[in-house]
């Protein structure tokens, strides 16, 4: 082997051993203390959507419907109490043209039993983005705000996951 390949070969031993050392790991499935969950949420939250999704890729059995709910209950019960999203201008041009926007999504949540024990009091959770505007790009800016709010969303979903697994007692 030339010695240009022994250095890439050495390099990437290095780069190895490096990721090994530093505790990297993929990103595994949530271990939650419960094996179903209902989900109270309003039926077109696009937060509700997402948070299925992510439910449905655990061990966790979902459960949405109200009915199936009464007859074989849930362990827990998990009540997205309020979504709001917020859009506000927080910068003018000189000529009172909107040049920014900030983005805003609320989420008011709990995590409780069936018979009313709060495994997780209600909290609220706050995700903003700044937005620049031009009005020569209308277009692109409607879908950047899209995305923005997408990606809150998905923050939000992976906030309330991670605070469902740190349950640890029903």
């Amino acid at each position: 082997m030339r010695r240009s390949g022994w250095r890439f070969l050495l390099l990437g031993l290095v780069v190895c051993l490096g990721l090994v050392g530093c505790g990297f790991q993929l990103r595994q499935t949530t271990e939650f203390a419960f094996k179903s969950v209902y989900l109270a949420a309003p039926a077109n939250s696009p937060l509700a959507v997402e948070l299925k999704r992510n439910l449905a890729t655990s061990q966790v059995a979902l459960n949405t419907d109200a009915a199936q709910q009464a007859q074989a209950p849930a362990q827990v019960i998990l009540d997205i109490l309020e979504e709001q999203r917020t859009k506000s201008v927080v910068g003018v041009s000189p000529t009172g043209q909107v040049r920014e926007f900030q983005l805003r999504l609320n989420l008011k949540f709990r995590l409780r039993t069936p018979q009313g024990k709060e495994l997780i009091p209600e909290t609220e959770l706050v995700q903003q983005r700044a937005l620049s505007f031009d009005e020569a790009f209308v277009l692109a800016k409607e879908a950047e705000e899209a995305m923005l709010y997408r990606n809150m969303q998905n923050d939000m979903v992976q906030l309330i996951l991670r605070r469902m697994a740190a349950v640890k007692t029903l």
